[in-house]
């Protein structure tokens, strides 16, 4: 997986050689994500609980934000994070998101 660019450059942290893509996409999460969604996906303040999610519904809001679409008080926050993410890193993201804290 290559997440793009700007994904990359909202991540202090560099991809080495033998990063697995499961490897960029928990990074992904641990550096940018989990900043408001909290480092097991529950949640902090008013940012929602993303553990509870199913893949599918992941993937479909970080689609509208990236389209500009307004769905709830936080887009604003969330339009500049997936305004460069293409399909597969959506998809990606929200499959790693909805198994790795399922049941958080």
């Amino acid at each position: 997986m290559a997440f793009s660019a700007a994904v990359l450059v909202l991540m202090p942290v560099a991809a080495s050689a033998q990063e697995t893509g499961a490897d960029t996409v928990a990074k992904v999460y641990a550096e940018v994500c989990s900043k408001c969604h909290g480092p097991t996906a529950r949640g902090m303040a008013s940012f929602p609980r993303l553990s509870d999610k199913e893949k599918a519904y992941l993937a479909d809001r970080l689609r509208r934000y990236r389209a500009g679409e307004m769905v709830g008080p936080n887009t604003p926050l969330m339009m500049p994070h997936a305004v460069n993410l293409t399909d597969a890193e959506i998809d990606e993201l929200a499959a790693y998101i909805s198994t790795a804290f399922a049941g958080n």
